[in-house]
């Protein structure tokens, strides 16, 4: 036997080393791809929804305002049904197929409704078998994801959940040979290759499915002759070690399919939504055909930004499809003559301040890799009917404002704050006139002077003591305070007016500031930064004379927090925005339940509320009136600060509280006061959203009596006097007005008080 010689054996060697690091490089490539495939899992960023709108007979909503709603979460209308997610409206009746939903609490299948409407209102609620349904829920819309800057996103699909038709036109444009190869293709990569080696560099890819999943899964972007060896290796394990229908199903999750400012749209199920605002199993042909012609370049066929481009390359699929044999040529006819249908932007459900104000509370509960990789399901109380009145209202009353001689220079801003004062639930968030922008979020970080919007505040301390009433008399006249540091501090009306006496309920109505002084110094500062902080105030402001006035900063919704326990009878809620937190198996994770604790005195704040109902009557709010309908009775007070640089208003209906503050950025005057920018915003709003009138029950200690607004003085409407129906401790002593003398509480103005009674009923 002859011997090899040593350059012959060096070389056998040098060849056996290369192959058994190859063979050591494969079987860790091996381990690596069966551990991360088989267990596989991409990072989901937690979903958040808007709060689901509760359908039931008697709802004040009539069929256009349903449609709205059903157009909102993108049911299609129709002739008939076209299975889930479709509706029809023939007069006063709408037919739904209603999708299958996972709900905080519950799954809700797919199901037929049936909607009767008479006059505006929904008269009846029928299921398939023409059942009453006495409540039901619409879809609870998705309004936006947690996921990190340049982070990705996706909505992950099932099997079931796939369109039978997806998979073969991917197979039939991207991998005519998916179902017989490994994983490669030997043709098309000697073909790519012999085109790379020409340029000189990697141009063409040949890639498999197989391939681009593994591109997209496991490596990097980058174009190089190692990066595509690596490629073709890992495809023919992947291929090798799992179905093929497995590898298909990945591929529909993780393809990238588009951008959506800096974040990265992955997989079909959360394409099919940004693009046409429906789930993946309700995509028709024609959506389809033009997701799948995305694949080959996403930004450049961008039905947005290039729409005919776009068009081509659906048309190019369709008929690519039809010569296959995939679908037939009528079909791919029809669909090309059908429009891209893509929705809206602001139809997905984008809604930058109120994900702003969601992020921070689930930080505090959450660590981030868990609301960036988990897949929660986040319920949050928005609502979007309300959210967008108050798009509406801000963009609306700012564009006239700024149209006005007094607002010129640098342009208006604003924000918005809408709650449930009842439970605290935080109903809408607008951060900017801009509202479809993420940016500087001035609901939540604009904090800025409140000016006279504590008032209430002072005033509910006063009556918290026992020596005050709506009609004691406060001295509306000039005073200097003296301050520590030897200033002299001289406040003014707004009016540069003193009135001298007058009711208390009088100097709340008309924001008098000189009573407001001298009430405030009378009971102590101290005390009203007391009550500021058991209304909500995490941090007491300092106790000088001028926070009587309103030199405290504040954002909009701490601002809310405080009026909300004034709305609710002296009973404080914390606010909430975060519903409930449920893991992707549907088990709750975390629910916020609602916690009361009485922080006033329910008999001071019954008076102080009917005192704010004369705000809107007689006095800075009474401009509301002319706007809302007469039925509606609301509570509130102006709010400006010094040089009219915040213009702001806080108020409430039974159902409804708002906060608006108007203002620049810069921080320059504007020549708005309260009742001039912040109160048409909140008028526009309320009469949109509000349902019901404020109506807190008369407590036991407390009576109505009639007297005349300008003194207080007990007085009826026959005695010729402004007669007003106010709030006061039972047995208090009134004088009568002149010309009032022997007039009592019976008879004619008894029957009138009842009357007032009704209105708040």
């Amino acid at each position: 036997m002859k011997r090899l010689s040593r350059p012959r054996m060096l070389i056998a060697g040098l060849l056996g080393g290369v192959l058994a690091a190859a063979a050591i490089h494969v079987a860790l490539l091996d381990a690596e791809i069966t551990r991360q495939f088989r267990g596989r899992r991409w990072n989901l960023p937690a979903q958040v929804y808007a709060q689901p709108l509760e359908l039931y007979a008697g709802l004040a909503m009539g069929t256009g305002e349903l449609e709205t709603e059903l157009q909102r979460l993108r049911y299609r209308r129709g002739d008939r049904l076209s299975g889930s997610g479709s509706y029809r409206r023939v007069g006063g009746r709408i037919d739904v197929a209603l999708r299958r939903v996972r709900f905080a609490d519950e799954l809700r299948e797919a199901q037929r409704l049936t909607i009767l409407t008479d006059e505006g209102r929904i008269r009846e609620l029928l299921d398939a078998r023409g059942t009453e349904v006495p409540i039901i829920r619409l879809d609870p819309l998705l309004i936006g994801s947690v996921f990190p800057i340049h982070g990705e996103d996706r909505v992950i699909v099932a099997p079931g959940e796939v369109p039978k038709l997806l998979p073969e036109a991917l197979k039939a444009i991207e991998d005519r040979g998916f179902e017989s190869h490994h994983g490669i293709q030997l043709r098309a990569i000697m073909r790519a290759a012999w085109a790379n080696l020409r340029a000189g560099r990697v141009e063409q890819g040949g890639s498999t499915l197989t391939q681009q999943l593994v591109k997209s899964y496991f490596l990097e972007d980058a174009r190089t002759f190692r990066r595509k060896a690596r490629e073709a290796v890992m495809a023919v394990i992947l291929d090798a070690r799992f179905e093929k229908a497995d590898i298909m199903n990945a591929y529909i999750n993780e393809i990238y399919l588009g951008q959506d400012g800096r974040r990265a749209v992955h997989g079909f199920g959360l394409a099919s939504r940004f693009y046409f605002g429906r789930p993946l199993d309700e995509l028709e042909l024609p959506q389809i055909a033009l997701l799948v012609g995305m694949v080959r370049g996403p930004s450049y066929y961008d039905p947005r930004a290039h729409p005919v481009r776009a068009r081509a390359r659906r048309d190019l699929v369709l008929a690519r499809l039809a010569a296959l044999g995939v679908i037939t040529a009528t079909e791919a006819r029809t669909a090309a003559e059908m429009p891209l249908g893509i929705a809206p932007r602001d139809m997905t459900g984008y809604y930058p301040g109120y994900l702003d104000y969601v992020r921070r509370t689930l930080r505090r509960d959450y660590r981030e890799t868990d609301l960036l990789e988990e897949g929660l399901q986040v319920f949050t109380n928005l609502e979007p009917r309300v959210q967008a009145a108050a798009e509406r209202a801000l963009e609306r009353e700012l564009s006239r404002l700024d149209r006005r001689a007094g607002a010129r220079g640098s342009a208006l801003e604003g924000a918005v704050v809408v709650t449930s004062p009842q439970n605290g639930d935080v109903l809408a968030i607008v951060g900017g006139r801009h509202v479809d922008v993420a940016g500087f979020n001035r609901a939540l970080d604009a904090r800025r002077p409140i000016g006279s919007l504590v008032k209430p505040v002072v005033y509910l301390t006063a009556l918290e003591t026992g020596r005050y009433h709506a009609l004691s008399t406060l001295d509306d006249s000039p005073i200097e305070v003296r301050l520590r540091g030897g200033q002299v501090w001289r406040p003014r009306n707004y009016d540069e007016t003193a009135l001298g006496p007058i009711p208390l309920m009088r100097a709340l109505a008309e924001s008098r500031n000189l009573a407001t002084v001298r009430l405030g110094l009378d009971i102590g500062i101290g005390r009203v930064t007391k009550k500021l902080g058991q209304l909500g105030l995490e941090q007491e402001p300092a106790p000088v004379p001028a926070l009587l006035l309103g030199a405290v900063d504040l954002a909009p919704l701490q601002v809310a927090g405080v009026y909300d326990a004034l709305a609710n009878g002296g009973f404080r809620t914390p606010q909430r925005a975060v519903r409930s937190v449920v893991a992707p198996d549907g088990r709750e994770l975390r629910s916020f339940p609602l916690e009361v604790t009485r922080v006033a005195d329910p008999d001071a704040v019954y008076q102080l509320d009917r005192m704010l109902v004369q705000v809107m009557q007689r006095g800075t709010g009474r401009a509301a009136a002319a706007r809302l309908p007469a039925s509606l009775v609301v509570a509130g007070k102006t709010g400006t600060s010094s040089d009219f640089r915040d213009s702001w208003f806080a108020g409430f209906s039974g159902d409804r509280l708002a906060v608006v503050w108007v203002g620049r950025d810069d921080n320059r005057p504007m020549g708005l006061s309260g009742a001039e920018g912040a109160l048409p915003v909140w008028t526009e709003l309320m009469r949109g959203i509000a349902t019901s009138s404020w109506d807190l029950p008369l407590p036991e200690d407390v009576e109505d009596v009639w007297v005349d607004y300008n003194t207080g003085l007990a007085g009826t409407p026959e005695c010729g006097v402004q007669a007003v129906a106010v709030a006061v401790p039972r047995g208090v002593t009134i004088e009568p007005a002149p010309g009032c003398g022997g007039q009592t509480l019976g008879g004619v103005a008894q029957r009138v008080i009842e009357s007032v009674r009704e209105i708040f009923r």
